[in-house]
């Protein structure tokens, strides 16, 4: 632990890319192998489960601090960063030369696993067991393991080029080695191998970002040097077909064969040596039926009958990245798309087909293709993607080459009810606000947002939230309404798992609406109405 604690607190003092990727490359050299395996999955987004709430971590430091709640969160809002609140306020704590000599491995085995299962009583026990072993520094690092918040500025390419350059193999074929994740020593340890692994035969690519178009499009140069397609509303997925299997992979690098049978069951039909990138949609017949529908199926580990039935799934494809067995990904996507069309996939939407290709518009004006873009929304998808027809396939979000073309945002008026004090450089100001719509005569809350006041803005909004404050429930004051903003989402939808019954997608402030009135508002009804207006997608042509 105390190594892993060093390593990340070297990799938290410095923005310089060169000295991180020595901090990484020191650790991944002296690590042990079961130690190095966690570490690659924590800095290189693996997911992390919160083993403890952050309640209850809170109510035994008060106690081991003997200092009251209140005061704890009270230091929580000018520190704005609840585990170094935490160590700052806990007693003692091993000496460094004493702290435990456990390394991070048998830390989470030993530790973090057990609080999952068990109840709150040894959770506390557990708890208090690791302040007495662990420094102040190392304590800070542990809370954020167990609370599931353990990141630090590292990204995964840094994570795969350290590594590399420790096995002395190519960067990019560590990269993609990486994906899907590590679970153990033995999976780490195959990373080192001069030679393709039997692992290596189902791991997808590395997914190729586009960037959010904030320019003209007209500025990108004549409209035919571009692929043109719809942004589709849904999962991003690699299908990858090699040997005698077939995999289904998201973006976020978890196996999804189990959880769309029926995608990997057609897809077992493609030529051995195939892997598609593209999109699964949500679709019944040709007609989109939404990222809220798709939603009920991402989550599940298994597709019952009712689900499959319910919620059919197309898989829409838009780029070929191996063909026959070769890494076709340097090639420009104009002869990847050729390659592609090849394959023989009906063209979306194409009948019960589960495979599909990605329809091309053809338009040779930025003109024409505003035009259409200016449709999307009621088509059912979120504007266009725009793929220069040279460029290849890169890694990550490599601006230039691929280009999100997304419609205009849907916005209301909205009203702040809450405010929390935010975390890091906005620690003691209140900067996260929870925003409500009129309904039956009075406020519900309808979106939580976090950004979209310039900094000034903030330290005003923060005088008033304090100012009219009318409640306080440890760091969230209840306000009285009094502000407004204007609330810009992706797209709004029913939901049972809110008090309001609908959900709003990625929510934002896009101004502070000086010149309005509480009462001036926006409803819940109006936002039913847009829900309404988009009920029923239709096919995409």
């Amino acid at each position: 632990m105390k190594a892993f604690a060093s390593l990340y607190w070297r990799l938290d003092a410095t923005t310089s890319t060169t000295e991180k990727l020595a901090a990484l490359t020191d650790y991944f050299h002296a690590a042990p192998d079961d130690d190095a395996a966690c570490a690659v999955r924590l800095l290189s987004g693996g997911r992390q489960s919160r083993g403890v709430s952050t309640t209850l971590l809170r109510q035994w430091a008060s106690e081991a601090a003997g200092i009251p709640l209140w005061l704890l969160e009270e230091c929580y809002a000018q520190v704005g960063d609840l585990a170094e609140t935490l160590a700052l306020v806990l007693p003692g704590g091993a000496p460094p030369a004493a702290t435990d000599g456990r390394g991070l491995a048998a830390w989470i085995r030993d530790t973090i696993e057990p609080l999952r299962d068990a109840d709150d009583a040894r959770k506390q026990e557990i708890v208090r067991d690791a302040w007495r072993r662990l420094g102040p520094e190392e304590r800070i690092v542990w809370h954020k393991l167990i609370t599931g918040g353990c990141r630090v500025g590292v990204s995964r390419t840094l994570v795969a080029k350290a590594l590399a350059e420790v096995a002395g193999i190519d960067a990019a074929v560590m990269t993609h080695r990486l994906m899907g994740g590590i679970g153990d020593a033995d999976d780490y340890r195959r990373l080192f191998s001069p030679e393709a692994t039997e692992a290596d035969s189902q791991r997808p690519y590395p997914f190729f970002l586009a960037s959010a178009l904030d320019e003209p499009a007209e500025s990108l140069g004549p409209a035919t040097e571009w692929q043109v397609e719809w942004k589709w509303d849904g999962a991003r997925v690699q299908i990858v077909r090699r040997g005698g299997g077939c995999a289904v992979w998201t973006r976020g690098e978890e196996l999804a064969t189990d959880s769309f049978p029926e995608i990997a069951a057609d897809a077992a039909a493609l030529p051995a040596g195939t892997v598609l990138d593209g999109e699964l949609l949500a679709a019944r017949e040709g007609a989109l039926l939404g990222f809220a529908a798709l939603s009920r199926r991402i989550g599940r580990r298994r597709a019952t009958k009712k689900v499959l039935a319910d919620i059919p799934c197309v898989f829409v494809a838009y780029d070929l990245l191996e063909d026959s067995g070769h890494d076709i990904r340097g090639l420009p996507l104009g002869e990847r798309r050729r390659r592609l069309e090849a394959v023989g996939l009906p063209v979306f939407p194409s009948g019960d087909a589960r495979l599909q290709l990605s329809p091309r518009l053809d338009a040779d004006t930025w003109a024409d293709l505003a035009a259409a873009r200016a449709t999307a929304r009621d088509r059912g998808v979120e504007g266009l993607m725009l793929k220069r027809l040279s460029s290849p396939y890169g890694t990550g979000r490599t601006r230039g080459d691929w280009w999100k073309w997304k419609t205009e945002p849907l916005e209301i008026d909205a009203v702040l009810l809450y405010a929390q004090a935010g975390h890091g450089r906005r620690a003691g100001l209140h900067s996260d606000y929870t925003l409500g719509v009129w309904h039956d005569g009075r406020l519900v809350t309808i979106a939580k947002a976090y950004s979209g006041l310039t900094d000034a803005e903030i330290v005003e909004v923060d005088r008033i939230v304090r100012a009219t404050t009318l409640e306080k429930h440890g760091p969230v004051r209840i306000c009285s309404p009094t502000l407004v903003f204007q609330l810009a989402f992706e797209g709004v939808s029913r939901s049972t798992r809110h008090k309001a019954g609908v959900a709003v997608r990625f929510p934002r402030i896009v101004r502070w609406r000086r010149d309005k009135q509480p009462a001036d508002a926006n409803s819940l009804a109006d936002l039913v109405a847009l829900i309404d207006a988009a009920a029923s997608p239709g096919a995409v042509p």
